[in-house]
């Protein structure tokens, strides 16, 4: 049931970052609502099916991007372990966990397919490519995070419901 909600999730969204999204940048470099969702969904205390949600997302990131197929489901798996650690090891509060799991996320998503089209043979300079792209992605992808987290929040609640103790 969680697994489908989550198909049908990453599918909305994927029309959402291809169609709206994507039309709104800032300078060149826009949101990421499929990595924010991961990696809220990870955030959370009582779910399970956290590194599913990760590869569905990916797999539906890879499928509307030129990028080489694998590229954002690598970046995506990462920025899940980050934030899998993050809420077992180093902090408690869940919204700090978030923004600092979307900072390193992001930069890791960006660098990995940075480094896939330097491979494939795309010129890209560096320093303009961090800030005219990275950078503005970053700061969209933070500003974001605390609604989505909320959201997020707000739908595994939906599908893990606390136990009520008689």
């Amino acid at each position: 049931m969680v697994i489908l909600i989550g198909a049908i999730l990453f599918g909305g969204l994927v029309i959402i970052q291809s169609t709206i999204i994507s039309a709104m940048p800032l300078l060149n470099g826009t949101a990421d609502l499929i990595l924010l969702t991961i990696v809220a969904w990870a955030l959370q205390d009582r779910v399970e099916s956290a590194w599913q949600w990760c590869l569905i997302g990916g797999v539906f990131a890879s499928l509307y991007t030129a990028l080489p197929f694998g590229v954002l489901i690598a970046g995506y798996v990462i920025a899940t372990g980050i934030a899998r650690l993050l809420k077992r090891r180093v902090w408690k509060v869940p919204f700090l966990a978030m923004l600092a799991a979307i900072f390193i996320g992001t930069l890791i998503v960006h660098m990995l397919s940075l480094i896939a089209r330097l491979i494939a043979g795309t010129n890209i300079p560096l320093i303009p490519s961090f800030n005219l792209i990275i950078l503005p992605s970053l700061l969209l992808n933070i500003l974001l995070a605390i609604p989505i987290f909320s959201l997020v929040r707000d739908l595994a609640g939906w599908l893990y419901p606390e136990e009520l103790e008689v």
